[in-house]
């Protein structure tokens, strides 16, 4: 465990799951790990949910559970982060998030990446676990990972930084009105990517994935819109090219698509998918610029205009 000064880790998550503990585990006699729920409802409020697997129900050392309450004006995810950010004791400060795995060096690595180039994320793989999100895959790898290796952008699943890197209030308000909580970070903190890639299990469900890639394209719009224009024109012109010339055009595709594969450490037969992918974008760019709600974790969103985020029952 390297020297590093007491830390907070946010964790969102409304059950118990092996990431709860992992990080538990890497954690210093100074540090803690807020886990945050949104009331005391959720199952990790309560001991039930640790004994259900298998643990004797009391939280382990220097762990918290912070009841963040029901959002208003902005995403359940971003008002955990919000109600953890005004909980945590210490300066220095790490966002994650449950759904993936965190070796034993996880937050060491982290705070040997601050000490030597100050606020850093991990990049995100996003792997499909059904047939939509698979066939994204290719899409959200170089469309999502590598704008994220190139800097400049927060994945909110691995990211350290300390109060002093940022105006807290003027983001904290900022965060109180937005739907991404990585986006509305990226706006306020100065943050290089570290050399390496964290593999995130997505989607469950065709319908799961579909609501991810609404949300996703949304992010884009109202936090990168010219990158959003970029997308739209490159996927019609990709698109065109691939009946035009489809031997040439999905051969280089794919090609890009193993490079980057190659590139991250990711090792599937997925990346044989970019072709039939960059086909399969201007429908569903049209149909997620045409959506007026989505959902997300079990609740509704209207996103109006960047601050403007409605929670809608159902």
């Amino acid at each position: 465990m390297t020297d590093s000064p007491p830390t907070s880790v946010l964790l969102p998550t409304v059950r118990w799951t092996d990431a709860c503990d992992e990080v538990a585990s890497q954690l210093g006699p100074n540090d803690e790990l807020l886990v945050i729920p949104d009331t005391d409802a959720d199952p990790v409020a309560t001991p039930a949910d640790r004994t259900d697997r298998g643990d004797d129900g009391h939280l382990p050392d220097n762990v918290r559970i912070v009841l963040a309450g029901e959002p208003t004006g902005c995403s359940g995810k971003a008002n955990a982060i919000a109600a953890g950010m005004e909980a945590a004791a210490h300066e220095r400060i790490v966002w994650t998030d449950d759904d993936f795995h965190h070796p034993a060096d996880w937050l060491d690595r982290l705070h040997a990446d601050y000490d030597q180039q100050g606020p850093t994320t991990e990049r995100p793989a996003f792997v499909g676990r059904d047939p939509l999100g698979v066939l994204l895959e290719p899409a959200y790898l170089i469309g999502g990972t590598l704008p994220v290796a190139a800097g400049g952008i927060v994945w909110g699943g691995a990211v350290i930084f300390e109060r002093g890197d940022i105006d807290e209030a003027a983001f904290l308000a900022d965060l109180r009105r937005s739907l991404s909580d990585d986006g509305a970070l990226s706006e306020h903190l100065e943050v290089t990517a570290a050399d390496r890639t964290r593999v995130v299990p997505a989607g469950g469900s065709v319908r799961e994935s579909l609501e991810r890639f609404v949300r996703f394209l949304w992010i884009t719009r109202y936090y990168a819109p010219a990158a959003t224009g970029l997308n739209l024109i490159s996927a019609v012109v990709l698109a065109i090219a691939c009946l035009v010339a489809p031997l040439l055009t999905l051969a280089g595709l794919t090609l890009l698509s193993a490079a980057t594969y190659r590139w991250v450490g990711l090792h599937r037969s997925t990346f044989l998918l970019a072709g039939p992918a960059v086909l399969a974008a201007p429908p569903l760019l049209t149909y997620a610029l045409g959506r007026r709600t989505f959902v997300w974790a079990g609740r509704r969103y209207r996103w109006s205009a960047k601050h403007d985020v409605d929670v809608l029952a159902g």
